[in-house]
């Protein structure tokens, strides 16, 4: 006796298209007239179609692979995935596992060489449609962004999101949010903007800020980052022209009437929470909001920022140094860094020594513990590791966790891994859609240009994963240091001497979680890692 396995999805919890109840019911039918009596039920209520990523099509695809289900049955094409490359995988897998796979709404059943054939067709239109309605959700977007109004998200330093109520062209009343002024946060905004034309060093400017202990909007402290973000954001000008233009020059899309009076709302800045887009994307339009640094002194801003951005970086010193971002400071719990000291007598080398970052940002008001000579503390250290008794296979197994950490977490493993599959699914894709078209060539306006895409994202693939397999090589030999001493001790002391810079603090830190230093008392504390 056949099973069948019934997926049903709806995107979110409303009361619009076909209920999770009723797909089941209505897949259930469809395996009742085919004989079938055993389903086995999966939901998943309030997921997008666009991924594969739902709890309970995961569970149905474990399932899927140890035989549960002799076929599959979905309400509609679309409730399995509006994307072409995850169906295909998906119809695939189900054909070399011998289920079946039935659509009840268009009727496909990819036991037919014709239900197949329809079936990526139709695919193909689920994308479209996905596509489609993505892009004019953007545009309607871009389209409200131009008229200089607040779209949501965390709102700036300065300002707070407040609700406007407005008339629409036919008298309904509708709801547009704007940015309302917080006199003490846009008081911190004129701080950081005068003091940076004062000392036209972000490095200075963070000092200043840091010893008045000035706070953030969520109550932390400032860094040099968001200090420069600021500097450069057009929502605190006053805009002018001259602004529009600059922001023109630089390549931003600009829209509105600047009045020397409010300021300027960026758009279409990222796609998705880590993808930046192209500065040429973006859109600059002036906003209902006013704002507080007028035009000249904006604009002297931006070209001291350019001025100091061509200059030689200033190398940092962190590297030089064994418990960078290990050691903290025992009185105010932060980083202890490295700083220069003056030239030894003996060696003719500048002695370093660990500051803690607070008492050196803040020149002592916010913190006095005492420095320490970087060499001293590093033998203190490595003396009392000395003592310590750590099981070699212990050892060993956090060591051997940090290289299978570093490889998983590398993202160019990974896809070199998936591409080659990616390569076969996409040429599959191009494959049944030229059969298609030969089969038919009326569809040819629909199914051409996705042939085309197709292709493009199939040279891309290939690009990607020859030069990821070259790439590859590389960091397989920097990634040989741990396996030079990998499997040479017997405990800590009897190999710590005989490492490299690079080892030994590879090696510190796989078993040391923090070190606080105490100048006051003279004390060292040093917390393990719990290898268990």
């Amino acid at each position: 006796m056949k099973t069948a396995a019934v997926y049903s999805r709806k995107s979110k919890f409303t009361g619009k298209g076909e209920s999770i109840i009723n797909q089941i019911e209505l897949c259930k039918r469809e395996g009742s007239h085919l004989g079938i009596e055993t389903f086995i039920i999966y939901e998943d209520e309030g997921f997008s179609g666009k991924n594969i990523k739902r709890p309970q099509f995961q569970k149905m695809l474990l399932d899927a692979s140890v035989k549960k289900f002799d076929v599959l049955i979905c309400y509609r094409l679309d409730r399995i995935s509006r994307n072409i490359s995850d169906f295909t995988t998906l119809i695939n897998e189900l054909d070399s596992l011998h289920i079946s796979f039935i659509s009840v709404n268009e009727q496909f059943d990819t036991s037919t060489p014709m239900g197949r054939a329809m079936m990526y067709i139709a695919s193909v239109f689920a994308q479209l449609e996905r596509e489609t309605i993505g892009e004019r959700v953007r545009d309607n977007m871009l389209e409200l962004a131009k008229s200089g109004r607040w779209l949501g998200g965390q709102t700036p330093l300065g300002y707070e999101s407040k609700k406007l109520p407005y008339l629409d062209a036919q008298f309904k009343e509708k709801t547009m949010f704007t940015l309302s002024q917080v006199k003490k946060e846009l008081d911190v905004v004129k701080i950081i903007y005068n003091k940076y034309l004062k000392f036209k060093s972000i490095n200075q400017v963070f000092i200043f800020i840091f010893q008045k202990n000035i706070k953030t909007k969520n109550g932390v402290d400032f860094n040099k980052k968001r200090i420069q973000l600021i500097l450069r954001n057009p929502l605190y000008v006053r805009a002018n022209e001259a602004v529009m233009n600059h922001l023109k020059t630089i390549g931003m899309n600009v829209c509105g009437t600047p009045d020397d009076k409010h300021g300027i709302l960026t758009y279409n800045k990222s796609k998705g929470a880590r993808i930046r887009r192209n500065i040429t994307e973006w859109i600059a339009a002036v906003s209902t909001h006013e704002g507080i640094i007028d035009a000249s002194s904006w604009l002297k801003v931006q070209k001291i920022l350019n001025i100091n951005k061509t200059k030689a970086p200033r190398l940092g010193t962190s590297a030089a140094a064994l418990l960078t971002g290990t050691l903290k400071c025992s009185k105010c719990g932060k980083s202890m860094i490295v700083k220069h000291g003056h030239i030894s007598a003996k060696t003719n080398k500048k002695i370093q020594y660990y500051v803690c970052s607070t008492k050196d940002y803040s020149k002592g008001l916010r913190c006095n513990n005492p420095n320490i000579r970087v060499d001293e503390l590093e033998k203190k250290v490595i003396d009392n590791l000395k003592n310590i008794t750590i099981n070699k296979n212990i050892l060993l197994q956090e060591l051997i966790k940090i290289k299978c950490e570093t490889n998983k977490n590398s993202l160019m493993l990974s896809e070199i891994n998936d591409l080659p599959e990616q390569i076969i699914v996409k040429q599959s894709q191009i494959d049944v859609l030229v059969t298609q078209l030969s089969l038919d060539n009326e569809i040819s306006k629909y199914i051409t240009p996705q042939i085309f895409k197709l292709g493009t994202e199939l040279e891309n693939l290939n690009i990607k994963y020859e030069t990821l397999k070259t790439t590859l090589c590389e960091y397989k030999v920097s990634n040989s240091n741990i396996d030079k001493f990998l499997y040479s001790f017997n405990n800590f002391s009897s190999i710590v001497d005989l490492l490299d810079f690079n080892d030994k603090r590879l090696l510190i830190n796989s078993i040391v979680d923090n070190i606080y230093w105490d100048g006051i008392k003279g004390i060292i504390k040093i917390n393990l890692l719990s290898l268990k």
